[in-house]
């Protein structure tokens, strides 16, 4: 079986006794050091091909299928040549730390972490630019394109799997801060909804509360309540895609300026007044890293927009 190179995309040729299998688990049969994670990551962003076409995850191969295997570590179809000066300057001032294994960014709002989906370059690419000495890069996980806050990247394979553990057994804890719609309840600390991913009519994907759908707990820390919204402390028990944002919405509180499952009116209001970004921060996070950090939290300050909408509801001046 011929290797897989890290840092440049590969065609191999599916033999016979390779036929049938669905493409997810060919990969992970020839890419054995690396986490299921950044397989189906390759898959979703369309960097994986079968004769010449995107590859699905569920999709099977055939015998004698041609398949592109992209670059592991050199980030996939992104090109960071693209990607505007000033966006790297931000970036590069964006890092909270950064030690010979890890480091860790204060993520802004706007910025996709991988490329696909329309877009040529994500925060992946960006850092992988920053720091050529660290070919290996990769995201720990992930943080949607309009959430900022804490994301964690390993510069080495065993990092990587030592915090995916950490991930897997909730060892990591990490908290949010976000502005909600409307007054929370006050008798709501908790929420467990299981999530699953679905599409709509118009084959949009999304995330929604179902009972077949996997476990999502999400704990409620602390909540201020403002005039016509309240600003709440979430921590995750689970990191399920849209969780936070699911939950809140779920309890009739969506969050601020979330267009996919917030409410029109409060966003078109804060668009109004100037703020067009979702209010939810990745605020901290508390892991083990040793021997620097070890039971150690780390704290995102969030951006100026958000610090100055929250201070003008406080004000009643929005």
């Amino acid at each position: 079986m011929k290797p897989v190179s890290r840092n440049a995309a590969l065609t191999v040729t599916v033999a016979a006794t390779e036929a049938g299998r669905r493409i997810d688990n060919y990969l992970a049969s020839r890419l054995k050091d690396v986490p299921r994670s950044r397989i189906y990551r390759m898959l979703r962003s369309g960097e994986v091909r079968i004769n010449g076409r995107r590859a699905s995850p569920d999709q099977r191969v055939e015998e004698s299928d041609r398949v592109r295997i992209p670059p592991l570590f050199s980030g996939g179809t992104g090109d960071a040549a693209v990607v505007p000066a000033e966006t790297r300057r931000a970036l590069a001032q964006a890092i909270l730390y950064e030690d010979q294994k890890l480091l860790i960014l204060n993520k802004p709002s706007g910025l996709a972490v991988h490329s696909g989906s329309g877009l040529p370059w994500g925060i992946i690419d960006v850092m992988r630019s920053l720091r050529p000495e660290c070919p290996a890069l990769q995201l720990v996980h992930r943080l949607d394109r309009d959430t900022s806050g804490c994301l964690m990247f390993a510069k080495d394979l065993r990092t990587l799997r030592d915090l995916h553990e950490q991930l897997r057994d909730r060892a990591i804890r990490k908290i949010y801060l976000a502005l909600v719609c409307g007054e929370w309840p006050r008798q709501v600390r908790q929420i467990e909804q299981p999530l699953a991913k679905v599409r709509n009519q118009e084959s949009e994907a999304f995330v929604a509360a179902m009972e077949e759908g996997k476990e999502a707990v999400t704990k409620v820390l602390a909540v201020e309540r403002l005039d016509g919204f309240s600003l709440v402390r979430f921590e995750l028990d689970t990191g399920r895609t849209h969780q936070i944002r699911v939950h809140a919405a779920g309890i009739g509180c969506p969050i601020a300026g979330d267009r996919k499952y917030g409410d029109a009116a409060a966003n078109q209001m804060l668009r109004k007044a100037g703020c067009e970004r979702m209010l939810l921060h990745a605020e901290s996070l508390e892991f083990e890293h040793p021997p620097r950090l070890r039971g150690h939290t780390l704290t995102a300050p969030y951006e100026e927009i958000m610090s100055r909408t929250i201070d003008r509801i406080r004000s009643h001046a929005l």
